[in-house]
């Protein structure tokens, strides 16, 4: 693929980035030296374009470039199987230091509902980057003005509503256990699943959904136009910017925050992998890289190698326990 030039930018860090996503394996060049042992990097994004992975991945590729730590930085897009697709594609690489995974809850999560060819702990885990709250979010048109005014025609069931999220994943964790503490029945909780934000944006819009519960980072510019109203976070606290209180000040013991993060192929060789963890530590202690943090609304969440593989194991088990929670009560209901 011929490579993309991507000239000085005056544009804030989201708009540049919002623009470079309508570009399938966008390629980012400069004349910097790359990433990874002076050759191009890769990262692949195991969802569709336009959702929360996939703004992730080319932040960073935007922010490294940007920083000159990188010239070379490829985003693709590679779907499949819920994740294990991209994951499996991973693990065959064995070796490989110039290909990434962008990763996180969601294909945690995905990987539990399923028998996947391959598991996270066969592959090598490089950073955690970020985390971020779910919002639970209404047009603005909506005539709902608060979280208690919905709950009450929620629990009468006469909402749907819509995730961005594969079962499993962020959105529906954040609905499914806010609709428990509700005390809305499992069989009660109807809603759809869309391809990312803009499939999941356009549902509110549209109508066809009639709340939302999503990521912060892929709604804030629709929050700052007017077009929605964000009547909760899940978040441990508030969120800088949003006029909306946490599930837990509303009354209800919800806390569900999203996480994203990096794996590389297993068996990497030990200086490319000292390479590759170099790159990143350097990346988080950059400012562009904390301007983008501001801006997406995206908490620093920074977990090194090895303290990212503890991560990793001790959330895998977290989340497959909440998950067979979830599926025995809905099988109860």
């Amino acid at each position: 693929m011929k490579p993309v030039p991507i000239s000085p930018a005056i544009l804030p860090n989201r708009a540049r980035v919002a623009a470079l996503l309508a570009i399938p394996g966008l390629l980012l060049a400069g004349g910097c030296a790359s990433g990874s042992n002076g050759r191009r990097l890769r990262v692949m994004v195991p969802t569709v374009a336009g959702g929360g992975y996939d703004f992730t991945a080319r932040t960073l590729a935007v922010t490294l470039r940007e920083s000159g730590l990188a010239g070379d930085v490829e985003v693709f897009n590679l779907t499949g199987g819920m994740g294990t697709v991209a994951l499996t594609r991973l693990v065959h690489e064995s070796g490989n230091d110039e290909l990434l995974l962008q990763m996180g809850l969601g294909l945690v999560g995905s990987l539990h509902t399923g028998s996947p060819p391959a598991r996270i702990g066969d592959a090598t885990p490089l950073a955690r980057l970020v985390d971020e709250p779910g919002t639970i979010v209404v047009a603005a048109s909506s005539p709902y003005r608060s979280f208690d005014a919905l709950v009450d025609d929620w629990r009468r069931g006469r909402l749907t509503a819509g995730i961005g999220s594969l079962p499993g994943g962020p959105d529906y964790l954040a609905l499914m256990l806010t609709a428990e503490a509700v005390g809305l029945p499992a069989d009660a909780v109807a809603f759809d699943q869309y391809d990312g934000g803009g499939g999941l944006l356009a549902a509110l819009l549209s109508g066809q959904a009639d709340v939302i519960v999503s990521g912060l980072g892929e709604l804030r510019h629709a929050v700052a136009a007017g077009e929605l109203r964000v009547l909760a976070v899940t978040g441990p606290r508030r969120s800088p910017g949003i006029d909306a209180p946490t599930l837990r000040e509303c009354g209800y013991d919800v806390e569900v925050t999203n996480w994203r993060g990096l794996l590389a192929p297993p068996d990497l060789a030990p200086d490319r992998l000292e390479r590759l963890q170099e790159l990143l530590e350097r990346l988080h202690g950059r400012p562009e890289w904390r301007a983008a943090l501001r801006e997406n609304g995206w908490g620093d969440a920074y977990l090194p190698g090895e303290e990212f593989g503890a991560f990793l194991t001790t959330e895998t088990r977290r989340v497959g326990t909440l998950l067979d929670r979830l599926t025995r009560r809905s099988r109860l209901a």
